[in-house]
């Protein structure tokens, strides 16, 4: 293209230099292109042009050095061209005009792209929770936006057939068009407004990196470094909200532990199971600082009580030592602040840890005669461990069953079916 598109020396291998870009720079190029052409389908489209051309022309001519800027100028290029196409819609031809002048200054970073509160992400995230969008809404927006998840992935998330997600996503797509909702983040007194489903879209692109809900592995350690990065922007931008520095605090707890969660064939392995060796210290130190920094501001919520929860993991010098009483305590709370059925099948398993299978059973019960949960593969993967701790072998395989037929994961499947037919001895 331009002097910019200079070529990387050596013979890197293109195919996973453009699978490299994709899981790297497609969120922070979609982003930038939102903001030029004010147009979700528009830039989605353009920007999945742009990495069909570096497919096809990658191989041939080599990867560039900066592929970031490569994909941005190609899917800019491609909006125009699409642009062009239609160029007899109004209202087009000022997005025309300022992409065609964007193209011939050669892009290079604005001053506020430079900035981490203007960043150009942290602008996609809050224009997508913005309040005229109904919560799942924004939720399913964000992830297939920011987060780079399927349709189908979402589907599942939210346990709604693909066609309806994909028709969700659509009128969130035009209702954002039709509002002329703004794309920045908004003034401060409106930050508070829109804090609450931007820290759950954080979570929840978090959550499907943690533990992915499909696919062939566990850990989708791209979505995790994303969700971190939005939470300590947040954190600068937002210094004063005790929750924001919460969720900052539970994430990187959280995600202390990756390299230990799979061993080296990619295999799941049980928290008590881990090589805490492999557990990054460097930020569980940082966690607890954001965890001891939310407490300070006085205002406790959620967020924070995970990460306490987190850090009593964490901080337990071996899986003999980890103060289940208290966690159990810390997990009634979080029913009191944020009830939720994953909330209580979490709070079963560490009453059953600190007091005995049956009593963590006992708080089960209720959640399994919920016709709402039946299809929610954690409850009943909770049950056959529970099951399986109190010597109900028979009882245990059932319920291991239904968890494997629930699950999309093939990491997930394949421990499930490991502990169902460990069980095989003792039935």
């Amino acid at each position: 293209m331009t002097s910019r598109d200079e070529r990387r020396p050596g013979g890197e291998d293109p195919a996973a230099a453009v699978e490299r870009a994709f899981r790297d720079e497609r969120a922070s190029v979609l982003a930038t292109l939102i903001r030029h052409v004010g147009d979700f389908q528009l830039a989605e489209d353009a920007v999945q042009d742009a990495f069909a051309s570096a497919v096809a022309t990658w191989p041939r001519d080599g990867v560039p050095h900066n592929p970031g800027a490569w994909l941005t100028t190609a899917a800019r290029r491609r909006a125009i061209d699409r642009l062009r196409r239609k160029r007899s819609i109004a209202d087009r031809a000022d997005r025309l005009a300022e992409l065609a002048r964007l193209d011939a200054q050669e892009h290079r970073p604005d001053a506020d792209e430079e900035s981490s509160v203007q960043d150009d992400r942290l602008r996609l995230i809050f224009t997508c929770c913005h309040p005229a969008l109904a919560l799942p809404a924004r939720v399913a927006l964000t992830l297939r936006m920011l987060g780079g998840l399927t349709t189908g992935e979402i589907a599942r998330a939210f346990l709604v057939a693909e066609p309806t997600m994909g028709q969700r996503l659509s009128r969130a797509k035009r209702k954002i068009a039709d509002a002329r909702i703004p794309y920045r983040v908004p003034s401060d007194d409106l930050l508070p407004d829109r804090l609450g489903g931007v820290l759950m879209v954080v979570y929840l692109i978090f959550n499907e990196g943690y533990e992915a809900s499909g696919g062939d592995r566990l850990v989708r350690g791209e979505l995790c470094g994303e969700a971190i990065r939005l939470g300590r922007l947040l954190a600068r931008l937002m210094p004063d909200e005790a929750e924001v520095w919460g969720l900052l605090a539970l994430m990187l707890l959280h995600d202390a532990r990756r390299e230990a969660r799979v061993d080296e064939r990619g295999r799941y392995v049980a928290l008590d199971d881990q090589d805490r060796s492999l557990w990054d210290r460097g930020r569980i130190r940082e966690g607890a600082g954001a965890l001891e920094q939310a407490m300070r501001l006085g205002r406790p919520g959620p967020y924070q009580v995970q990460a306490a929860i987190a850090a009593l993991h964490a901080q337990a010098p071996g899986p003999d030592a980890v103060d289940w009483h208290q966690i159990a305590e810390l997990y009634a709370a979080l029913a009191r602040m944020a009830p939720s059925a994953v909330v209580e099948v979490n709070r079963a398993v560490a009453v059953a840890f600190a007091s005995g299978p049956q009593a963590g059973l006992e708080l089960l019960a209720p959640l399994l005669q919920d016709a709402a949960l039946e299809r929610y593969q954690p409850l009943h993967a909770a049950q056959a461990e529970l099951l399986r701790r109190a010597g109900d072998a028979g009882g245990a395989a059932r319920a291991y069953g239904r968890a494997i037929e629930l699950t999309s994961n093939a990491v997930e499947r394949a421990e499930l079916e490991r502990r169902l037919e460990s069980l095989g001895a003792a039935r």
